[in-house]
């Protein structure tokens, strides 16, 4: 039962990830704590990282050879984040396992926010931008960076805050700002993973099956982003919900962490 609910579950966050680059990989690891059954937060947290690393990494090939990568800006984000990436989860790894969930939770909460934000206003006033600017600037650099510590450290791919990054520092289109993430969210997955991998914190069997789940949800979500582009913000309002949901669940079950040491 335990490796269909991780095949399964993989195949949510593959596709979640295909449709719109990012969001999936924040219920990566409730799904295994609470839906999969993983005991430890600190494994599901690297067994998530890597699991979504790999699938980003699957959904990225596709996005490539449709055209919508800005190799370039993808290069930088993923190598400034990659350092952001490896002392954030330095820092996951030595922090008390249920506060690590309940600050999860937290940012959750601002995923949604973002995310419902991005879908009326704030990614709407530069979705129609087609600059085609410097492969590198200050601006992507310094987010970059920020990204990468908040998704090592939380052991997320990031695709939630990339997207919007990569639109803030480029003004490239939605749908390469979708495709250019997928690069970045395994690129932190992935540095994540090891990380937590060289303290024996990723559970491998689960990882492969998390992984071949995301494989067939992640072609699915991809053929549809096509699709709805121009409606992405109701699937955001959508998305966000749930994600509001699961954060509520999460903090009903952690914060009994943070009230022990009051």
């Amino acid at each position: 039962m335990m490796d269909l609910l991780a095949i399964g579950c993989g195949a949510m966050v593959g596709f979640t990830l295909g449709l719109i680059g990012g969001g999936g990989s924040i219920l990566a690891t409730p799904l295994l704590l609470y839906v999969v059954g993983v005991s430890q937060p600190h494994i599901a947290i690297g067994t998530s990282a890597l699991a979504v690393a790999a699938n980003a990494f699957v959904n990225f090939a596709g996005h490539w050879r449709a055209g919508n990568v800005r190799w370039g800006n993808a290069i930088v984000f993923a190598a400034f984040g990659v350092v952001g990436a490896f002392a954030g989860s330095t820092l996951g790894k030595a922090f008390d396992g249920q506060r690590l969930l309940f600050l999860f939770a937290v940012i959750m909460v601002i995923v949604g926010i973002l995310m419902l934000r991005s879908g009326r206003k704030v990614l709407a006033d530069i979705v129609e931008a087609s600059a085609n600017g410097p492969a590198f600037s200050p601006k992507l650099a310094i987010v970059a960076l920020a990204v990468g510590v908040l998704s090592g450290f939380f052991g997320i791919g990031g695709g939630f805050l990339i997207v919007p990054g990569l639109l803030f520092a480029t003004g490239m289109p939605l749908i390469n700002a979708i495709g250019t993430s997928l690069f970045a969210v395994g690129a932190f997955g992935l540095t994540t993973a090891l990380n937590y991998a060289a303290a024996g914190l990723v559970d491998w069997k689960i990882a492969g099956e998390f992984i071949l789940g995301g494989f067939v949800g992640g072609i699915f979500g991809m053929k549809l982003a096509f699709r709805i582009a121009p409606h992405k913000s109701a699937l955001n309002t959508v998305f966000a919900s749930i994600i509001f949901v699961v954060a509520a669940y999460m903090v009903y079950r952690t914060a009994g962490a943070w009230m022990k040491s009051a």
